[in-house]
C-alpha cells in the first residue's frame, strides 16, 4: 500500500484508482470537496439532484457528475465504490450497482448509518454470488474542512491493501479510527458521526442564553462560537484530560462552579448526554438490515 500511497503522490493521473462516489448530500459533497483537495483520484458522482457544493467551487476535469447508476459511463470502472446514499435507499441502488459491476474486482465502502455488512452482501448478491469485499465507515461533516474522523469496520474478505485504501480516502478529509467488531460502528455514529450536532445545538443554547442576558445577537454569537473554538482547539492540541481542563477553569465558589453546579445536576449533562447518545445507537440499530 506504501508503494500505491506514492504512486497517488506523483500525480500521474493514467494509473490513479477510481472512485464511484453514490449520493451527494451533505457528506457525500463533504467527503467529494476533500478529496478533490488532495488530487488523488478520478471519480464519478452519482446523484439525482445537483451535488451540494458550492457554485464557486469548481469540479476537476477527472470528476464527473451523472444523474443515475445508468447514466455512468460504459468504459468506467471503480476501484472503489463509496456509498453515500440515505439507509433507506439502499436496496434499489445496491441491486442495480450488483448487476452493473458483479464481476468486478472492487471494494465496497459503505458511509450509510445502521446498513450492516450482512445487508449489503445480500442486497449486492441478489444476480451474482460475486460479493466484493465491504468495508463500512462513519465520517462526520467537518470532514469539508478536512477536520472530519472517521470510524471504520472492513469484512473478513477485506485485504490489508484494500483496508489500507479506504483508510487513505477517509484520511483525506480528517483522522481515522478503526474497530474491531461491526457493532461499534452504530457506537461511533452516536459519539462522532451525530457528535458535531450535539456541539451546534450547544453553540445554539449559549447564543440565546447571552441574549436572553441582554447581549446583542451579533455580540452573544460571537462569544458562543469562539468559545467552542477556542475550547476545542485546547481539546485537540492539549495532551491535557479534559475533566483536568474543566476543573482549570472552575474556582471553587466561582461563576463557572455556579454554572456547573445546573449542567452537572442529576436530571442535566450526567444523564441527559448519555441518553442522547444512546437514543443514536439505538437509531443506527433501527436502520440495520
Amino acid at each position: 500500500m506504501e508503494k500505491l500511497e506514492n504512486t497517488l503522490k506523483q500525480g500521474k493521473e493514467e494509473v490513479f484508482p477510481s472512485v464511484l462516489l453514490v449520493g451527494c448530500g451533505k457528506m457525500g459533497a463533504s467527503l467529494m470537496q476533500g478529496w478533490q483537495k488532495e488530487k488523488y483520484f478520478s471519480c464519478v458522482v452519482v446523484d439525482r439532484h445537483k451535488p451540494l457544493v458550492p457554485e464557486s467551487y469548481q469540479l476537476r476535469e477527472s470528476y464527473q457528475c451523472v444523474c443515475s447508476v445508468s447514466d455512468i459511463p460504459q468504459e468506467f470502472v471503480p476501484d472503489v465504490i463509496v456509498l453515500a446514499i440515505k439507509p433507506q435507499k439502499a436496496e434499489e441502488v445496491l441491486v442495480a450497482l450488483g448487476e452493473r459491476y458483479a464481476h468486478q474486482n472492487l471494494t465496497l465502502l459503505s458511509v450509510m448509518a445502521g446498513r450492516t455488512i450482512a445487508f449489503l452482501e445480500k442486497t449486492w448478491c441478489t444476480r451474482s454470488n460475486n460479493c466484493p469485499p465491504i468495508i463500512r465507515a462513519m465520517p462526520n461533516t467537518p470532514s469539508v474542512l478536512g477536520a472530519g474522523v472517521c470510524g471504520l469496520y472492513a469484512s473478513p474478505k477485506a485485504t490489508a491493501e484494500k483496508k489500507q485504501y479506504c483508510d487513505t480516502l477517509m484520511r483525506a478529509v480528517g483522522k481515522t479510527v478503526w474497530v474491531d467488531e461491526e457493532h461499534l460502528i452504530d457506537a461511533v455514529t452516536g459519539v462522532s458521526g451525530s457528535g458535531p450536532a450535539y456541539v451546534f445545538l450547544l453553540a445554539e443554547w449559549i447564543e440565546k442564553a447571552g441574549q436572553e442576558q441582554g447581549l446583542p445577537l451579533s455580540v452573544a454569537r460571537l462569544l458562543a462560537r469562539e468559545v467552542i473554538y477556542g475550547a476545542g482547539k485546547m481539546l485537540h492540541e492539549l495532551p491535557t484530560e479534559a475533566s483536568e481542563l474543566r476543573q482549570n477553569v472552575t474556582s471553587p465558589g466561582g461563576t463557572t462552579a455556579a454554572a456547573l453546579s445546573v449542567l452537572m445536576g442529576a436530571e442535566a449533562f450526567p444523564k441527559i448526554v448519555p441518553e442522547a447518545v444512546a437514543a443514536a445507537v439505538h437509531r443506527a440499530g433501527e436502520l440495520a438490515g
